[in-house]
């Protein structure tokens, strides 16, 4: 391998780890953000609005470009189960999550998805999972145990002294944080199949149309009877960015990245997500962080530098 080649190698790997880490800093940062607004909006109505403004931006991606292959059946069985478990699913168990537990919480149980992602896509796609992205998941793993030993930081106005089914509240809600988590795993996964035929924008587009779909029955039920006259200003500029940040910007970011990692290193970069979900809530919601869940959060950097980091040319 010339050295042009082994530099543009190096350039494309360094884009695609970028729009990588983008794509799931940009995932936490709405996670976060959208506390105030399930606060609001019903979450099946939420859900709703953001798959119709995500559809309305992009529907030129729907379009086939002229070098694509037609959809197979399969293909679109892939589409259909990307949008379900990685759009429809995660963005339910996710609002209702977060709407029971803390922004600190929830991005300590979203740490385990670089572990969740690499158990997948070794069954799955059978990956071959190289030392470093080993360590780096291990790392996640060491960063999980630390935030489990710490207790959560209390959030101003967060309900929790009604037990719902007999289990606080904010259990409930790491439950299905964790539930997210899986479909979030998925997602990755089956990503990596779908950018082996399709372009990201176009992978984009269909399976927000797919979210749009399964949603708009619940969508529809649920603004017959809101009073939409009560909603701020504010909070419609923060749902436009929300609906753009979760069905267009990441997705398109995170399908760029994945056309050229491997699902298990780049599900690594999930670790993104926790840190900039409890980032918003430290500078933004009043959350706070002990020392040792900043130490479990540079822990969990390290291993995604050790994932990175480019080995030994053969």
């Amino acid at each position: 391998m010339s050295s042009h080649e082994s530099a543009t190698d190096t350039a494309s790997r360094g884009l695609a780890y970028l729009s990588l880490a983008a794509s799931m800093s940009l995932v936490g940062s709405y996670v976060a953000l959208s506390k105030p607004l399930v606060a609001t909006f019903p979450v099946f109505l939420l859900a709703w609005l953001r798959f119709g403004i995500g559809g309305v931006a992009m529907w030129r991606w729907l379009r086939k470009p002229v070098d694509e292959s037609p959809l197979s059946s399969h293909t679109r069985r892939l589409l259909f189960l990307e949008s379900f478990l990685g759009n429809f699913l995660f963005s339910i168990c996710m609002l209702f999550g977060v709407s029971l537990t803390t922004a600190v919480s929830a991005g300590v149980v979203m740490s385990s998805i670089p572990a969740v992602v690499a158990v997948l896509s070794r069954v799955f796609l059978k990956e071959r999972i190289g030392k470093r992205t080993a360590m780096g998941i291990v790392c996640a793993a060491v960063g999980i145990g630390l935030f489990s030993m710490q207790k959560s930081a209390y959030t101003p106005g967060l309900n929790d002294t009604q037990p719902l089914w007999g289990l606080s509240r904010q259990l409930w809600g790491n439950v299905l944080v964790f539930a997210a988590v899986i479909c979030e795993a998925s997602y990755v996964v089956i990503g990596k199949r779908l950018t082996e035929g399709l372009g990201p924008k176009r992978i984009s587009a269909i399976i927000n149309f797919w979210g749009f779909v399964l949603i708009t029955p619940l969508g529809l039920w649920m603004a017959w009877d809101f009073d939409f006259s009560r909603v701020s200003v504010p909070l419609w500029v923060l749902l436009v960015f929300y609906a753009l940040a979760a069905s267009m910007w990441t997705v398109w970011l995170w399908m760029t990245g994945l056309r050229s990692v491997p699902a298990s290193r780049a599900g690594v970069f999930t670790v993104m997500l926790p840190i900039s979900a409890a980032a918003i809530g430290v500078l933004f919601m009043g959350e706070t962080l002990t020392p040792v869940q900043m130490l479990a959060f540079g822990i969990a950097l390290l291993g995604l530098v050790l994932a990175t980091l480019p080995g030994k040319s053969g």
